[in-house]
């Protein structure tokens, strides 16, 4: 059964701790890019009602800084399905205490449904119903073409 963009939408709020800095005060990435992975996960789990894995992390962005006691605000939506495959965009946001976000991060990640046997599975289709939705589907596509180009190239 096809699932719209907005069943699988998700959002994960953190408050910057001392102990996700880096050296110099500010968020660590490896600690931003767990955080995208779960999101990007919780995603993929919903649109596919499967078990998934990270098949490819294809862009990552780093756009600002986040600093300690930051309300960071990640959200993360579907924006295409191949046969087995789907392509989440993550967002990752300042929240100020006047509930002003700035983007900080913008990621996309493939995640692929598996099964009980740790094989991947068909997923259902997705039904765009913004104009937003529809181009973001179009720039996913083009990122997949580019995608089997480069693995058509490694082989």
């Amino acid at each position: 059964m096809d699932k719209y963009v907005k069943d699988s939408y998700t959002e994960q709020v953190q408050i910057l701790t001392l102990s996700r800095l880096n050296g110099y005060n500010r968020l660590f990435g490896g600690m931003l890019m767990a955080w995208i992975d779960v999101v990007a996960a919780v995603v993929a789990r919903r649109h596919s009602g499967r078990n998934v894995t990270t098949a490819v992390v294809d862009t990552l962005q780093f756009e600002g800084p986040a600093r300690a006691n930051d309300t960071i605000v990640l959200t993360g939506k579907i924006t295409y399905v191949g046969r087995t495959s789907m392509e989440i965009k993550v967002e990752t946001y300042v929240e100020e205490l006047s509930g002003t976000k700035t983007k900080i991060n913008t990621a996309y990640v493939v995640m692929v449904a598996i099964d009980e046997n740790e094989r991947p599975v068909e997923v259902d289709g997705l039904i765009l119903e913004t104009e937003e939705e529809k181009r973001e589907w179009e720039d996913a596509k083009r990122r997949n073409d580019l995608r089997k180009a480069r693995r058509k190239e490694k082989y």
